[in-house]
């Protein structure tokens, strides 16, 4: 069992060093020079932001829990220092977070996600970003937990990494309106603040430095997510990183969206 001491200590030092993460977010923005490198295509990016994140965000918590392994005792950390890189380097600032997700025995129960750009429209002199943090069992801090509209299907999926596979899964769930963003802590704020009714990825891409805070933060308030098939994610150190299978993620109404997944689309999916 995670020690409770231990957890809360380590939600706290990434709550910290997600806020200063989100400064350097800025700075290299601010600085015109975002050092835009292809991982491995042109819709995989990593900028100089990236780069600085990881440093500083490895770099801190190993120093303060040198015992925990970063990606141990069981507990293992995922970080993703810039989710929504591609939307990052388009100015689409607002898609933008930084995630930190804490995992036990191959669970995820707490997680950190950081939006650098929170309030940026709203002029020169408003206050930028904001922290959602949560745990299970706890509770999920730092929003208004909003359901969507009843009876409305809205779902919101990837704006960057389409697909025919991904378009047919959503046509067949007959949806009301579809919104296209950028990031997979993004659309899970989409679902806690009541824009989106369902997440859906038909697709490989997401991974688990994408998922982990999210799905945290997503649990700790009643929701569920799991891949296309209705497999939970596992988060041990040794799970490989791809989640093969999709992201299937919703605040309320699981079941009715699982139902709906064509088979088609899950024979297409390989956990």
């Amino acid at each position: 069992m995670a020690s409770p001491a231990l957890l809360m200590r380590v939600v706290a030092s990434a709550y910290s060093v997600a806020e200063k993460a989100a400064t350097i977010v800025r700075n290299v923005m601010a600085a015109g020079d975002l050092g835009i490198v292809e991982k491995t295509g042109a819709n995989d990016l990593q900028t100089k932001a990236d780069r600085l994140v990881q440093m500083s965000i490895c770099a801190s918590l190993a120093r303060k829990f040198p015992k925990v392994t970063i990606i141990g005792e069981e507990l293992v950390i995922w970080v993703d220092p810039l989710d929504g890189t591609k939307e990052y380097t388009e100015g689409l600032l607002d898609h933008v977070t930084v995630l930190i997700g804490i995992a036990y025995g191959g669970k995820a129960i707490a997680g950190v996600i950081n939006q650098p750009y929170y309030n940026y429209e709203a002029g020169a002199d408003a206050v930028l970003g904001r922290t959602i943090w949560g745990v299970l069992g706890i509770g999920a801090f730092g929003f208004q937990l909003t359901e969507a509209p009843a009876g409305k299907h809205i779902i919101v999926t990837t704006r960057s990494h389409g697909s025919t596979l991904v378009n047919d899964c959503i046509s067949a769930l007959n949806p009301d309106s579809v919104i296209r963003v950028g990031g997979a802590g993004n659309k899970i704020i989409q679902l806690i603040e009541g824009k989106a009714s369902a997440y859906i990825f038909a697709s490989p891409g997401c991974k688990k430095w994408d998922t982990c805070a999210p799905e945290a933060i997503l649990h700790a308030v009643g929701g569920k997510i799991t891949d296309i098939h209705g497999n939970s994610f596992q988060y041990n150190k040794e799970v490989k990183h791809m989640n093969s299978a999709g992201v299937l993620a919703t605040l309320r109404n699981y079941d009715y969206y699982a139902s709906h997944i064509p088979n088609a689309v899950k024979q297409s999916l390989v956990p």
